[in-house]
């Protein structure tokens, strides 16, 4: 999903993941109206990674394992450790949240994301903070989980180049309006 600043794309996904509600229509989820999940479900199963990777204080390790600790699942370490090997972080299971890199936090987010096993990634703009060799790891991270999982993900960019490069199929919003939307391209040929 691509637009200016302010364009209602992160709305959008806040509107995906119930942390706004929409003022008319609905929102299904495999064809269930997703009004009918409880909201902590909702947000398991549409795993919300965030401009800014907001980690706990302590371990990388805590923060890995928050969300399936809040549903009274323990994660082993040995569970931990293929999160962290996922996201090209083996090792760095008991280093402090607090002195890890943005690229290096951004990966945790995820990481912490996927602890959860969501059917759905809902990514934005993930990689907007990072330097330009983080944000191409970032990408390549994102697109190789998607593929491997078979998941589906809508990602939040001000990047039509980004979109052209992780895309298949983009949605233009502008003025809080969808005024594209089709193979990325088709939508973003004359850009």
């Amino acid at each position: 999903m691509v637009g200016p600043s302010g364009a209602g794309k992160s709305s959008f996904l806040r509107l995906l993941n119930r942390l706004d509600e929409p003022t008319s229509g609905t929102v299904r989820l495999n064809g269930e109206d997703y009004r009918q999940l409880p909201p902590a479900e909702l947000r398991r199963r549409l795993g919300m990674v965030m401009q800014a990777a907001y980690l706990f204080p302590g371990t990388v390790a805590k923060n890995v394992a928050y969300g399936p600790l809040q549903r009274g699942q323990r994660l082993l370490a040995e569970q931990i450790d293929v999160l962290l090997q996922r996201v090209d972080l083996l090792g760095y299971r008991e280093r402090d949240a607090s002195n890890l890199s943005g690229g290096e936090a951004q990966r945790v987010s995820i990481a912490r994301t996927l602890a959860n096993a969501p059917e759905i990634l809902l990514l934005d703009e993930p990689t907007s903070a990072l330097d330009e060799d983080s944000a191409r790891g970032v990408e390549d991270l994102v697109l190789d989980i998607i593929r491997e999982r078979r998941m589906t993900c809508v990602i939040v960019t001000h990047n039509n180049a980004q979109a052209r490069r992780i895309a298949d199929r983009t949605m233009i919003i502008r003025s809080g309006k969808l005024v594209a939307n089709g193979p990325t391209k088709e939508v973003l040929s004359d850009d």
